[in-house]
């Protein structure tokens, strides 16, 4: 092999590694997640830190209890396969009227979704394990449990 071959040889192999490893590297998701949408133009209470983690690995929530398609049907998806955002279907945000149904209200708004999807699994996960909200290991169902006073952030 001529000394020109093997330097494309070389070069090539490089060139794969860095791609294969790039790949491997975009199936990585965040183990502290900020919900912190730039949706809403200002947070009245303090940015929810989610462990994306220890939800999958420690509590074995499975990625469809929290991402579903338009229908509202669990997506069957692996660690690292791209979702979309929450508001990239629940866009509205602000006050919701007082007369819409809940389900409407959780298809449309931002807030009602986020908290109708996490409140529900952690009442949920709750009732499994003979918890009451008072508990210390119970999951959190209230404002203050998830959302960090805004002085402490």
């Amino acid at each position: 092999m001529s000394k020109k071959g093997f330097f494309i040889v070389v070069a090539l192999g490089i060139v794969s590694f860095f791609c294969a490893a790039g790949l491997y590297a975009g199936t990585q998701v965040a183990d502290i997640i900020e919900l912190n949408d730039p949706i809403y133009p200002k947070h009245k209470k303090g940015i929810v830190k989610f462990s994306h983690k220890k939800h999958a690995n420690d509590y074995g929530a499975k990625c469809g209890e929290c991402h579903h398609d338009n229908n509202g049907k669990p997506l069957d998806l692996k660690m690292g396969d791209d979702v979309q955002k929450c508001s990239a279907c629940h866009k509205e945000v602000g006050k919701i009227p007082k007369k819409i149904k809940k389900a409407e209200r959780i298809k449309r708004f931002h807030k009602s979704a986020l908290h109708e999807n996490c409140k529900a699994c952690h009442r949920d996960w709750n009732k499994k394990q003979g918890l009451k909200k008072s508990d210390p290991k119970a999951a959190p169902t209230t404002c203050k449990a998830c959302h960090p006073s805004k002085k402490k952030q």
